[in-house]
């Protein structure tokens, strides 16, 4: 079943698909905003679960030889926060009705959303697996082949006017669900995106979070050199956004921002993650070429090594 629902120019679309039930218990409790969180995983215990994705990762990356691994490194953590504390998801029913919807504007880094919708059960590991290979489902940017991925996307500016489409259609149906967005940095260049803030703003649209990894570099330059971005907080407030700027690379921090968003106030919600491109793999932290690059098997070997120590580190703690 497919539906198109148009306000202007923006639209959100509806699917309905099956996708095959996988078997993983959900732990959901009731938070004091009326919205179901898994409030059973502390932050020390999120922070080894984002660990252990990024070692998981890095692995993808280098059998597949190819992905944008340095965004996905820098976004991971907000990744994980959102699918295994903040988001009312279900693995066993990835289409519930009043499951929170996300999507991955900056979807040329799916190989971090694959990493975690992996991590949190929605597939099984065979298929994922598969990643890179010929005719494999498991697409360099995010398909709805692939059960727990909402939307396709990749073509940048486009996540957040199907955002504000789904978190419209939630006022609509007088639902709860939340929506959330993740764009790049310098994915801010799209004009598609301040004709969303528009509309998020007009909508008064408080049960939409847009994040935006603000790592700095894009594949050409800083974002600055390219297109400068500052003062992005205040553009965005211009528009009519609740802002909220962060150290995206702090769990704890974007733990306790989301949580604490006013969901009943009227606003769209902005939260700018400052993060490291690469994060947490010091060959890769703050360079331009981890944009799109591949390790080599030198490289490969000192990134798992250095992210399996901090892994045995954490173990310790948790």
């Amino acid at each position: 079943m497919y539906k198109k629902i148009h306000f202007g120019r923006l639209f959100f679309h509806k699917i309905v698909m099956s996708t095959k039930k996988l078997h993983l218990r959900l732990i959901i409790n009731n938070n004091s905003n009326r919205y179901h969180m898994n409030h059973q995983i502390s932050i020390p215990e999120l922070t080894l679960t984002c660990e252990r994705i990024r070692k998981r990762l890095v692995e993808v990356v280098y059998k597949a030889k190819a992905g944008h691994i340095g965004g996905g490194l820098s976004s991971l953590n907000a990744l994980t926060a959102l699918y295994f504390r903040i988001m009312n998801v279900n693995p066993e029913d990835s289409k519930m009705e009043s499951r929170d919807r996300f999507i991955m504007s900056k979807g040329h880094c799916v190989e971090a959303l694959y990493s975690v919708l992996k991590a949190r059960g929605f597939f099984p590991k065979e298929l994922f697996d598969t990643y890179g290979e010929y005719l494999s489902p498991m697409a360099g940017h995010p398909t709805i082949e692939i059960p727990g991925v909402e939307f396709n996307t990749g073509a940048l500016g486009h996540g957040l006017p199907i955002g504000v489409g789904c978190a419209i259609a939630a006022k609509m149906d007088k639902k709860d669900y939340r929506t959330f967005v993740l764009m790049g940095d310098g994915e801010q260049g799209e004009g598609s995106i301040y004709e969303a803030a528009m509309a998020g703003s007009f909508y008064k649209l408080d049960n939409l979070v847009a994040m935006i990894d603000r790592n700095g570099l894009q594949i050409s330059d800083t974002t600055e050199n390219v297109m400068a971005l500052e003062p992005i907080r205040q553009r965005w407030e211009a528009f009519g956004w609740d802002v909220k700027e962060i150290d995206g690379n702090d769990m704890g921090a974007i733990v306790e921002t989301i949580e604490g968003l006013d969901y009943q106030c009227g606003k769209p919600h902005l939260i700018v993650l400052r993060t490291t491109k690469g994060y947490n793999v010091s060959l890769m932290e703050n360079i331009l070429k981890w944009h799109h690059g591949v390790p080599n098997a030198e490289e490969f070997e000192k990134a798992i090594a250095e992210i399996s120590n901090r892994i045995v580190e954490l173990e310790k703690n948790c």
